[in-house]
């Protein structure tokens, strides 16, 4: 039972509670509207969960073995590929009037719901794997990585969004998905509104998460019970 008690479990602990509650929150409103509309927010939300799911099987790897033994490289591949998913639920809101509902106003709080969560899972794989890499590489180094994993997690809610590829299609169609983007790469200053939401996006991703860290930083300096 103690192991329970300890704050890595209560607050895995609370992100069960966030996601049961937004799932309360869909429910209540499929039967007040008589409609499973937005039921993909479900599947979003079990996406968002899969990072943090293999962020920690890395964390288990890295107590054992080295950072680059294939195992440690086949997690941190799988944690990189799936991160941008919880940060892509942001999105999600532009669906608000895509259909006529009951009450707009519930539907925007459930949407809250479930993006907050989704972020924060996010936000909390991602926190782990900093601390994983603060061990091993300098401060400097280290924020150099997370601007980096920002950048890709931005210009993949692009790719999601505004051209529809998914973190599957980098398994099951990446001729095409190269294809797609090829110009985009070579030629970036030719998409204005590409260059547009991905900077947008890396500028509130990286804000929310500086944000999150000096929240962090401040907890650690408050008086424990």
């Amino acid at each position: 039972m103690k192991q329970w008690r300890s704050p890595r479990a209560q607050y895995l602990l609370a992100l069960g509670l966030a996601s049961l509650v937004s799932l309360a929150f869909f429910a209540f409103g499929a039967l007040r509207n008589h409609s499973l509309e937005f039921d993909y927010f479900i599947w979003n939300l079990f996406l968002a969960w899969l990072p943090l799911v293999f962020a920690v099987r890395l964390v288990v790897v890295l107590r054992r073995k080295a950072w680059t033994s294939w195992e440690g490289i086949l997690w941190s591949a799988l944690w990189l590929l799936f991160l941008p998913n919880s940060f892509y639920m942001i999105t999600d809101f532009i669906h608000l009037q895509d259909v006529l509902r009951v009450d707009i106003l519930y539907d925007t709080l459930m949407f809250t719901s479930f993006i907050y969560t989704g972020v924060a899972l996010g936000f909390s794989s991602l926190y782990m794997i900093q601390t994983e890499l603060a061990k091993r590489l300098p401060k400097r180094t280290v924020r150099t990585w997370l601007a980096a994993v920002l950048l890709i997690c931005s210009s993949a809610i692009y790719l999601g969004r505004d051209l529809r590829w998914n973190s599957w299609d980098v398994l099951t169609n990446p001729g095409g998905l190269l294809f797609d983007v090829s110009d985009r790469l070579i030629h970036p200053t030719s998409y204005p509104q590409m260059l547009l939401d991905v900077i947008g996006f890396f500028v509130l991703l990286s804000a929310m998460y500086w944000l999150v860290l000096r929240c962090i930083d401040l907890l650690r300096l408050a008086p424990h019970d």
